[in-house]
C-alpha cells in the first residue's frame, strides 16, 4: 500500500503584468495561508521529502509550509520540472517511476492536474476543485508506483485553508 499527499500551491499573484506564468509569486493570501497550512499539516502528517514544481509559486509555497512546519524544513526537497504541468496524465506518468522503496510521496503542484489526478485515482469525481493551498491524502491500493492508475485509491484526509481557525 502507498500513500500520496497532494498539495496545491498557495494563492498566486496576477498583479504583475508581463510576468510569465512560471514566474508568478504568491499574493498576500498565499503568503498567509502557506505557514498556517504547514502548522496544521505538522499535526497530522509525517515530515517527508517534498517533490515540488519548478514554478515560483510552488517553490514559495514550500517555503511557507516549512515556516509553519520546522520538521519538514529539515527534510530534503526535490524540484521536479515535470510537475510544472496542468495535466494529470503527466503527473501520473511521473509518479509511475517513483522508486518503490518510497511508501509515500508528497507533491506540491498545480490545478487542474491535481484535482483531475485525485478523481482518476479514486475512479469517480471525488473532488470538484482542490483549492489553493489545499491538501489531500490518498490511500492507494498498490504495492508499486508503476501500478498507479484509475480506481486504485481513496481520499483518506483533506485539509483546506478555509477549515483552519
Amino acid at each position: 500500500m502507498k500513500t500520496l499527499h497532494l498539495l496545491r500551491h498557495a494563492k498566486s499573484s496576477w498583479s504583475a503584468s508581463g510576468v510569465a506564468d512560471h514566474d508568478r509569486d504568491l499574493n498576500d493570501r498565499g503568503r498567509r495561508d502557506a505557514p498556517r497550512m504547514g502548522a496544521a499539516l505538522a499535526e497530522i502528517c509525517p515530515a517527508q521529502t517534498a517533490f515540488v514544481s519548478s514554478a515560483l509559486r510552488a517553490q514559495r509555497t514550500l517555503q511557507g509550509i516549512c515556516d509553519g512546519w520546522p520538521a519538514l524544513r529539515a527534510m530534503e526537497h526535490v524540484t521536479v520540472p515535470e510537475l510544472y504541468t496542468f495535466d494529470a496524465r503527466e503527473v501520473m506518468a511521473w509518479l509511475r517511476v517513483v522508486d518503490d522503496s518510497a511508501e509515500r510521496c508528497l507533491i506540491i503542484g498545480h490545478n487542474p492536474a491535481l484535482t483531475d489526478l485525485c478523481n482518476e485515482i479514486c475512479g469517480r469525481p471525488a473532488l470538484d476543485n482542490l483549492p489553493t493551498a489545499g491538501y489531500l491524502e490518498l490511500s492507494l491500493q498498490i504495492d508499486s508506483w508503476g501500478d498507479l492508475g484509475a480506481d486504485v485509491g481513496d481520499i483518506t484526509r483533506w485539509l483546506f485553508p478555509r477549515d483552519l481557525p
